[in-house]
This record gives C-alpha cells, sequence and structure tokens, in this order.
C-alpha cells in the first residue's frame, strides 16, 4: 500500500532517457493509461500547450496542488517519471470531510492500481497551518495549480497557500496557474462563490507573495461563457449541476474562461 508522507520531502533523482523518438510529453498525453472521460476533455484543458506554456522539461522535480481525481496527474506521472520528480499535495485519508477523503483514497487507488505510470509519485498532504509542511524549502524546480483559488477564498487562507508554494519553491522556480477567470473590475469574495476570480487580483495577489508574472497566456479562454449561470461556473460542464436543464446550452457554451498564467519566484 502506498505510504502517504507528511515529512520533509526528500529529493529523488533519475536518469536514463533516451534522446531520440516521439516527444515525451506528447506521448504521456497520448498514452492508452488516461481515462477516455479525461482525454475528451483535452479539446477544453489544452495540456500540452499550457505545460508548454509553464516551460515543463522532464527532468524537472514538480508539486501538483489538489489534483483531485488526476486529471493533469495522468500527463505529468509518466512525462516526469524517468528523469524527474512528480509530488501531489492532497487532502489526506483522514480529513474531516468525507468527500475530500474519498478523493484522496480515490487517487492513491489510481496510483496503487498502475505502478508503470504512477510508481515513483509521492504523495504528500496539504494540511495544517501552513498546508504544505511536510514539504521541504526551496524542493521544486515547479509547482502548478488548476481551477483551485476560488475554494481558497471562498474557505479562507488564500494568501497563507500561495506562501507555502513560494517556500516550497526553488530560487527561479516557475507557479503556473490556471483559474476560471471573472469579469474584470468584478469583486474577488463574491465571483469566487461562483467560481471566478478576477485576473487583476489574481496577479496582485501573487505578486504581493513575491512573485513576479512572467507572462500570460489566452490558451484557456472562452469568450462564449458569460459567467452568469444559476449554479455559478459548476453549471458548465463537465459538473453540468442544473442536470438536463439547458444541458445542450451549457454543452454548446463548453468549459469555463480560463486565465492562464506563469510566475516565477526571484
Amino acid at each position: 500500500m502506498r505510504r502517504v508522507i507528511s515529512f520533509l520531502l526528500f529529493t529523488v533523482v533519475f536518469s536514463g532517457c533516451a534522446e531520440n523518438g516521439p516527444d515525451p510529453l506528447d506521448a504521456a498525453i497520448s498514452g492508452a493509461h488516461r481515462d477516455a472521460k479525461n482525454v475528451a476533455r483535452d479539446v477544453y484543458r489544452h495540456p500540452g500547450e499550457t505545460l508548454a506554456f509553464f516551460g515543463i522539461e522532464p527532468d524537472m522535480e514538480v508539486l501538483e496542488i489538489l489534483p483531485g481525481g488526476g486529471w493533469y496527474t495522468e500527463i505529468l506521472a509518466p512525462y516526469l517519471k524517468d528523469d524527474g520528480l512528480l509530488a501531489v499535495a492532497s487532502f489526506g485519508p483522514e480529513h474531516s470531510v468525507e468527500y475530500l477523503r474519498n478523493m484522496h483514497n480515490g487517487l492513491v487507488e489510481k496510483f496503487d492500481s498502475d505502478p508503470e505510470h504512477y510508481g515513483k509519485v509521492v504523495v504528500g498532504l496539504f494540511q495544517g497551518e501552513s498546508y504544505l509542511e511536510g514539504f521541504e524549502d526551496e524542493s521544486f524546480d515547479m509547482v502548478v495549480t488548476f481551477r483551485n483559488t476560488h475554494n481558497w477564498i471562498r474557505f479562507g487562507g488564500v494568501e497563507d497557500v500561495f506562501r507555502a508554494m513560494y517556500r516550497v519553491l526553488k530560487p527561479g522556480g516557475i507557479l503556473g496557474v490556471v483559474q476560471h477567470r471573472a469579469e474584470a473590475g468584478s469583486e474577488a469574495k463574491e465571483t469566487a462563490e461562483r467560481g471566478y476570480v478576477p485576473e487583476s487580483y489574481m496577479i496582485r495577489l501573487l505578486e504581493d507573495t513575491g512573485f513576479e508574472l512572467v507572462d500570460k497566456s489566452e490558451i484557456n479562454a472562452n469568450p462564449k461563457d458569460t459567467k452568469d449561470y444559476p449554479e455559478g461556473v459548476w453549471t458548465l460542464p463537465p459538473t453540468y449541476r442544473l442536470g438536463d436543464e439547458d444541458r445542450d446550452r451549457y454543452a454548446a457554451i463548453g468549459e469555463s474562461d480560463r486565465m492562464t498564467m506563469k510566475f516565477v519566484k526571484l
């Protein structure tokens, strides 16, 4: 059974990758190990373009924050397994919220069922006052977080979460962020309840933490997203919180409009 770490993360170095052959990122994205439902979302999430924009390389040590069911993990784990390291920060098997416990346990079961692709993934806990307390200072080349920030605004702790990411990144390390994007000029505390975050708020928050914005991309933009739905962003696919009500309308819109940003730790 996979052991969940809550102590200082050790450094692992792997070597030996063929210089020739298919692009390893393309190979990871097209791998037969990926869940068909996840592959169907590539058209909205653009994983190859997004990770390339962040500047990921196969020999990096990367931390993924709250991977949920492991959508991006399916790509990151095989991509990094030979020459790099993937660590994930998840809620843990003893979290007080059953849904979050089950999400964590499902992720670990996914890893244990496929050691070929996930056998080298290090699992740590997203918990405690400092959130990433089990991970060593300046130990990662890159930290990535996908569509999480609105929840940290809603439930509190957003400043501390990003301070924790800053701490575990090496100097010059990259923070890659994808987040549902609110209308310009809107109030973050209000829009976060609907799943969206203003881009200006996101930039100011991270610059106040000590990061510097390197670049922004419209890879994951969706101008069809009007951001005014009865159940917020969860009205849209893949959640469809309204069930069959106006489902065709929301399917035609597609997944949310998302900001994609790359920051560096100075």
